[in-house]
């Protein structure tokens, strides 16, 4: 077939589109009426771990998609392989028939082939060498907003939500569709707003995505393959690692504050108070652990970048949703809670081929344009502060003007306070993706014994050595468009492929976890600030003050994704923080009040949520296997409460001595 008859003969024909077959089932074909069968088409989404193709076939069905076509439409089906498997997908390409020189060199001119993706981009020469064929490069966000656009206007029943075991479907009106949130969750995550069919910005993403589940699950649990991540995490429990809140205040504390004595406060905490080793755990509650503490943080910042931009409607995709129910309970769960009921979680059928879907969709576009993005770069949630602060100089600084701002407590979660006066503070937000996260998880994959440990470690390490980059993905130009650079991380863990531990150091290990946490939490940190208003925000907590690599990644993430605006400071054992020019104890930030021994319990370490479910019944073999880690975690709120008293009146003694050594100097 000619180039020429080939363009404007590939046209797809979405008139009566409908799913076929098992509505329930996985990736269902699309019924398209007048779609002719004669001429199959195809498209590819080679992404950073998976090669998604969508292809049109006959539907008499057989084996081959290049039927005569008998006028009664065709069908779109749905294939995936492994990145890795490259050659496995072009047998499947020849043995379906689905192209035009059927994968022979006989042709004059090499075919076109729409291909979206980084890999269209690195693998082009293997498909002109092995197939024949060059590809057709489209932009990824462009193809993912069009297919996701395509699914939502012209196929019925192709958005569902899916909340407390049931999946109702959502009828989306083509009329009433824009603006949206699209979260698709690929190896790494991209969060875009849509606002119509040629338009739309990538707001934000993070670099803790499925390739992170996939890859820390392949070091944890031996597993082969993300659906067998997903098997393993249906039959495990997640409490026997993660740390709640009855494990830290009590039962009688939860019950002051109104929590569920099973909110989850710090995924993976327990691991620290433990003598376990990686192997003492079943792979299935290490699954159970890894799913919920990653699905409930992409959930949190779709929540939180949606706030900002003031949108209700929220749709997720990508290939490792999978229709898991599980990973789909938990963002449902944690959306609903966080928005309390205001926003809900969409979830789209052939959620993991919305990039394969709109690249198929651009045959036939003799404009030669794609969907266009309306910013060049990525564009962060912007919110309009309702307290901006102005520039001060050292002189003019006293005890009224470092209100409001926010703190950030750095515990085994993390706890987020606004405080806008003397006494006046207010619990935000918390994450479960604390120091006990970190902790908990290095001592499963390196063996180390402390945090310090831990840290002269990472210094040693190179995350590289497993962090998926955009480079990895794309090339060494990475993709310009939305001005992401070839160095930027893409998947913490993402570059993970043996289920070996020993194949890896252990420096390079903590180097990465090291990395993803504390970005992830500096970020998390400025969409707190950004929706509240906040200029100015403050870290305290053992595991970030006095460790100066952790301190420099969350001052780094702060002035990436605030772009200088957000002033970062660390409260820890220096009596005077010379970069603001003024002594600042927990008696002038307002919050001297938080050192009482309840308060600092129940305010700071007590309320880190994440919209983890209500647990089931605790039995008494369960209770009395946690009386030892409960009991252990008491004697060590003790230590801090006493630490911290210590360090309070210390403190108070330094803003003495300094207030008269600067009153004697004013004389």
């Amino acid at each position: 077939m000619g180039e020429a008859t080939g363009r404007r003969g590939r046209v797809v024909d979405l008139s009566g589109a409908e799913i076929r077959g098992d509505i329930e089932g996985r990736n269902p074909p699309i019924f398209l009426p007048r779609q002719p069968a004669a001429s199959p088409l195809l498209a590819l989404d080679i992404g950073g771990t998976l090669i998604k193709l969508v292809y049109t076939a006959s539907c008499g069905g057989g084996g081959s998609g290049d039927g005569d076509g008998d006028g009664d439409g065709a069908e779109l089906r749905f294939a995936k392989f492994e990145r890795r498997r490259l050659q496995e997908c072009f047998d499947f390409v020849r043995a379906k028939g689905l192209l035009g020189c059927n994968g022979t060199r006989s042709s004059k001119e090499n075919m076109p082939l729409k291909a979206t993706g980084g890999g269209a981009y690195k693998f082009a020469d293997d498909f002109r060498e092995k197939l024949g064929v060059c590809l057709d490069k489209l932009d990824e966000m462009d193809s993912v907003v069009s297919g996701a656009n395509f699914l939502l206007q012209n196929i019925p029943g192709a958005a569902f939500t899916h909340m407390n075991g049931q999946r109702n479907p959502v009828d989306v009106s083509p009329n009433n569709l824009f603006p949206y949130l699209l979260v698709n969750i690929g190896s790494g995550v991209s969060i875009l707003k849509v606002t119509g069919n040629r338009k739309f910005e990538r707001v934000t993403g993070t670099h803790i995505g499925g390739g992170t589940m996939f890859g820390l699950a392949k070091l944890l649990t031996g597993c082969k393959s993300y659906d067998e991540f997903l098997q393993l995490s249906q039959k495990g429990d997640n409490f026997v690692l993660d740390l709640i809140v009855k494990d830290i205040c009590g039962e009688l504390v939860c019950q002051k504050q109104g929590l569920s004595m099973s909110t989850l406060a710090s995924s993976f905490g327990k691991v620290i108070t433990s003598k376990k080793k990686l192997t003492d755990y079943k792979p299935e509650d290490l699954a159970s652990t890894l799913l919920s503490a990653f699905t409930y943080n992409i959930a949190q910042i779709a929540f939180l970048v949606a706030s900002l931009l003031g949108l209700r409607r929220v749709f997720f995709g990508g290939s490792y949703i999978r229709g898991h129910k599980s990973t789909m309970e938990n963002i449902s769960f944690a959306i609903d809670f966080w928005s309390q009921s205001q926003m809900q979680a969409v979830f789209l059928r052939h959620e993991g081929y919305l990039g394969a879907l709109g690249a198929l969709m651009s045959y036939g576009d003799l404009s030669g344009e794609n969907l266009t993005l309306e910013e060049s770069k990525e564009k962060e949630p912007h919110h309009e502060a309702t307290a901006p602060v102005d520039g001060i100089s050292a002189d003019e600084e006293n005890d009224s003007n470092i209100f409001p701002y926010l703190l950030v407590n750095i515990g085994s979660g993390v706890s987020m306070i606004e405080v806008i006066g003397k006494g006046k503070f207010e619990r935000i937000i918390g994450s479960h993706l604390g120091g006990g996260t970190i902790l908990g998880l290095a001592r499963l994959l390196t063996g180390c014994s402390s945090y310090e440990e831990f840290l002269e470690l990472s210094q040693r390490g190179n995350n590289l050595s497993v962090d998926l980059t955009v480079g990895d993905i794309y090339g060494e130009e990475g993709y310009p468009k939305i001005g992401l650079p070839a160095s930027t991380t893409a998947a913490s863990f993402g570059k993970v492929n043996s289920n070996k531990l020993s194949d890896y150091k252990m420096e390079d290990l903590a180097a990465a976890l090291l990395n993803s946490f504390t970005y992830n939490i500096g970020q998390i940190a400025y969409f707190v600030a950004n929706l509240s208003g906040l200029k100015r925000i403050f870290f305290r907590g053992a595991y970030v003050c006095g460790h100066e690599k952790t301190m420099d990644k969350i001052s780094r993430s702060l002035k990436y994704w605030s772009k200088g605006e957000v002033e970062t400071t660390f409260l820890c054992h220096e009596g005077f923080l010379g970069t603001l020019g003024a002594f600042w104890s927990y008696e002038n930030m307002g919050i001297d009040s938080l050192a009482a021994h309840e308060v600092i319990r129940e305010v700071l370490l007590g309320a880190p949520y994440t919209g983890q479910f209500p647990s089931l019944p605790v039995t008494e073999q369960q209770e009395n296997g946690e009386n030892n880690t409960l009991e252990g975690e008491v004697e060590s709120l003790r230590h801090e409460n006493a630490a911290l008293k210590a360090e309070v009146e210390r403190l108070q003694r330094e803003n003495v001595e300094l207030r008269a050594k600067l009153g004697a100097a004013t004389l």
